[in-house]
């Protein structure tokens, strides 16, 4: 087996804050699972395409509105 398989820990996916103000939907994610950091990219943004379990990107539109289901990776 090759290296150790890396676990997600707390909740994975905020499919509730769609629709939600981006600023508000970083300190929701962040209180309910301290194990990550959320963090704001503009809808169409180009982003790395590796998978991260500390990591929530919430992709939000040009009104700061939260356009995908924020989640874990």
């Amino acid at each position: 087996m090759k290296g150790k398989v890396k676990r997600f820990k707390g909740k994975k996916s905020w499919s509730e804050l769609v629709g939600t103000a981006g600023h508000a939907a970083t300190i929701i994610i962040e209180r309910q699972n301290e194990n990550v950091d959320a963090i704001i990219v503009e809808e169409g943004s180009s982003v790395s395409t590796d998978v991260r379990c500390d990591r929530v990107r919430i992709f939000v539109d040009e009104n700061d509105i939260v356009k995908e289901v924020p989640k874990v990776g």
